[in-house]
């Protein structure tokens, strides 16, 4: 069976509900996403402390975010990527009443990690509708194959095997994420 929410039901029951990691699809359809387990998680939080660490260090202003942050996209979905960031510029442009919930963008640049129990062509999905929704840039990390898809908008997607590095070039100026540390 598959529940149904408005946007409105979906921020209520995500601030009463803070534990779950949930979605929204842009026909109100809402996904419950569960725990990652310790690999998955620990995979993530690498991804997300090296994108901080760039963010930090680089003095590229915008704003970067893991993978408990909402937004809602201009289909009406409710998206949490695994790590994001938004050009400093774009998020300068919202108003403060969205901030306080989920802002109302689409991260300039996604990254969806895949754990196991993630269906493939559900995440293939889920980066064509960040890019249908103005990402200009997101990497779909398959450690189960050791590829990287990276969806560009604009252009066909590529599929990397066993990359050793990432660049996130020309969206993320100077930002390399180096997949042995994730990959280990």
């Amino acid at each position: 069976m598959r529940l149904s929410v408005t946007p409105t039901q979906f921020v209520a029951l995500a601030a009463s509900n803070r534990e779950l990691q949930l979605e929204r699809s842009a026909t109100g359809e809402l996904i419950v996403n569960p725990p990652t387990g310790w690999r998955t998680g620990q995979q993530h939080w690498r991804i997300a402390g090296e994108l901080y660490l760039w963010w930090r260090n680089c003095g590229e202003p915008g704003q970067a975010f893991d993978s408990s942050s909402g937004f809602i996209l201009p289909n009406g979905a409710i998206r949490s990527p695994d790590a994001s960031w938004i050009c400093q510029e774009r998020w300068d442009a919202l108003t403060e009443a969205p901030l306080q919930t989920f802002p109302q963008i689409c991260p300039d640049f996604v990254v969806e990690f895949r754990s196991a129990s993630d269906p493939l062509k559900e995440l293939q999905a889920k980066m064509h509708e960040y890019l249908d929704n103005g990402a200009a840039l997101g990497w779909l990390i398959d450690p189960q194959t050791r590829t990287v898809a990276l969806y560009r908008a604009g252009a066909d997607v590529d599929v990397l095997v066993n990359p050793l590095t990432l660049s996130g070039e020309p969206v993320l100026p100077g930002f390399h994420l180096d997949l042995n540390r994730v990959w280990a």
